[in-house]
């Protein structure tokens, strides 16, 4: 009589263990559409009707902040701002136009703990990264204070960063930057107001200079709007030690006449 290898046996009960807890959970916890709540077939997933809604945002753009452009002006194209105020990162990418179901699906993962779609949020953050990804040396989230990471539990930014990194190979590097001072949330503040809510606001640990000398380094967080946060961060990063700092996020805030 065949004898069965242990090691086999062990991974095939934790395997159908596991295909019972999902049908369980499916069960409990049917998968539907982030949109509009339809039923789906798995989870993670966009119905056809949400899915056509999404704005992605795809050249033409400025080549350093990754504002769209409504005519193809030719290779190599700024924006204004980009020539009037250049940012201290080097290039900025984003998915998606934030609005409609990009909005709800950066609700959903900052105040509604569902986490689980980050690494749906992050396949498409990697497809628009253009570039960004490839020869960098770390992937970094925008950390939040600890007082406010003790009350929402996670870091939605950390959260992006962490499935970027697992679908690209990447390191990611969670300790490299912090908030050293609690700020104000950013949403309804003018743009100077961002500015000098964030000003001073990150730091780079003496002991972690060596890890970032001469790094580049992909910086991710969910939503950009002015820059001024990503903008804070870069700096404090540059001043620690790193080569470059690009910019990575979900979603982009457009004004109504993009």
């Amino acid at each position: 009589m065949r004898q069965t290898d242990p090691g086999n046996f062990r991974k095939t009960m934790l395997g159908r263990m596991r295909e019972a807890a999902r049908g369980a959970l499916d069960f409990v916890y049917p998968p539907c559409c982030p949109g509009c709540q339809v039923i789906l077939g798995r989870h993670a997933g966009i119905c056809a009707q949400c899915w056509s809604s999404l704005r992605f945002i795809e050249r033409p753009y400025c080549e350093v902040l990754g504002l769209p452009f409504a005519h193809d002006l030719g290779p190599g194209i700024l924006c204004a701002d980009a020539i009037a105020d250049p940012p201290p990162f080097t290039r900025l990418r984003s998915a998606v136009v934030h609005d409609g179901l990009a909005r709800n699906l950066v609700h959903g993962l900052k105040y509604r703990d569902r986490t689980d779609l980050a690494p749906m949020m992050a396949q498409w953050m990697v497809r628009a990264s253009d570039g960004l990804i490839a020869d960098c040396d770390a992937v970094v989230p925008v950390p939040l204070h600890r007082y406010r990471l003790l009350a929402r539990k996670f870091n939605q930014a950390g959260e992006l960063a962490r499935a970027i990194a697992h679908q690209t190979g990447k390191p990611l590097s969670t300790g490299l930057l912090a908030r050293k001072r609690r700020t104000r949330q950013q949403i309804g503040l003018s743009a100077n107001a961002r500015r000098e809510n964030v000003q001073g606001a990150f730091s780079v640990a003496e002991e972690n200079r060596v890890e970032l000398a001469g790094k580049r380094i992909l910086l991710v967080d969910d939503v950009y709007t002015t820059g001024a946060t990503v903008a804070a961060a870069t700096r404090a990063m540059i001043r620690g030690g790193a080569s470059e700092v690009r910019v990575l996020t979900f979603a982009r805030a457009l004004s109504d006449h993009i």
